[in-house]
């Protein structure tokens, strides 16, 4: 492996660990990073394979701990709309759409850190919107991860359940847009040698996050949750005015 293979393998590790200690996943913090080593069509890509593989063990790991009636309600509007926002993503500007979730996720999460006791009616409704976004954003930009956690953190899980549902959800949204990236013509032919790195990733990044994730409190877990997303938020519009 070359210096710059190395330093992807370790970051891709990195990701993973906050992805997963975080609950809405890698690809937040991973779309960004592998953008610098190669380009946006190749990035959607291999962010997809990340997250299955990552999902896969996410859900072994978590398996006590999914709302599987929440699943069926949040995914299949997620997966439904992650579906149409890959289609798009060939023709959506990838400046605008960051613009866009940038300033989403900057106001939302100011909102819930404002008012800490603020939550959703786990109602159907909510859960289909909060579904549907996610998922159209995921499709969209190669990320949808902060919204869903927003939107997930607004029914107040227990963190674990947090976690585990996040990820079951997670996999059929990045099966689903996977399979639409192939059809859209994207691919890793000049980056295929990074699959073995992207499993290692995934285990040993979801491993350890979730060794972390039973040392924190669930204040300081919410907290931590609100003020990564609001760092990203702030991150995409800074890139977005460079």
């Amino acid at each position: 492996m070359e210096g710059a293979d190395i330093l992807f393998f370790v970051l891709a590790i990195l990701c993973e660990i906050i992805g997963t200690v975080s609950g809405f996943g890698s690809s937040v913090f991973f779309v960004p990073i592998a953008g610098l080593f190669y380009p946006h069509h190749e990035v959607l890509f291999l962010t997809g394979l990340l997250h299955v593989f990552s999902n896969s063990i996410k859900i072994w790991l978590f398996r006590k701990h999914i709302a599987w009636n929440l699943v069926w309600k949040f995914g299949i509007p997620a997966v439904s709309f992650t579906i149409l926002g890959a289609v798009l993503s060939k023709y959506v500007d990838a400046l605008q759409a960051n613009i866009f979730l940038g300033v989403f996720l900057i106001l939302f999460s100011v909102m819930l850190l404002m008012w800490e006791h603020f939550s959703l009616k786990r109602d159907y409704l909510n859960i289909v919107l909060t579904g549907g976004i996610s998922g159209f954003v995921a499709g969209i930009v190669g990320t949808g991860g902060a919204i869903r956690g927003l939107g997930l953190m607004a029914f107040n899980l227990e963190k674990e359940l947090f976690v585990g549902t996040s990820a079951a959800i997670d996999m059929g949204v990045d099966f689903s847009r996977l399979w639409i990236y192939i059809a859209n013509g994207f691919s890793i032919e000049n980056a295929i040698f990074l699959v073995p790195m992207l499993i290692a990733a995934s285990f040993l990044g979801t491993y350890i996050g979730k060794y972390l994730l039973g040392k924190i409190s669930v204040t300081f877990f919410r907290r931590f949750v609100l003020l990564l997303i609001l760092g990203i938020g702030i991150y995409l519009m800074i890139l977005a005015f460079m």
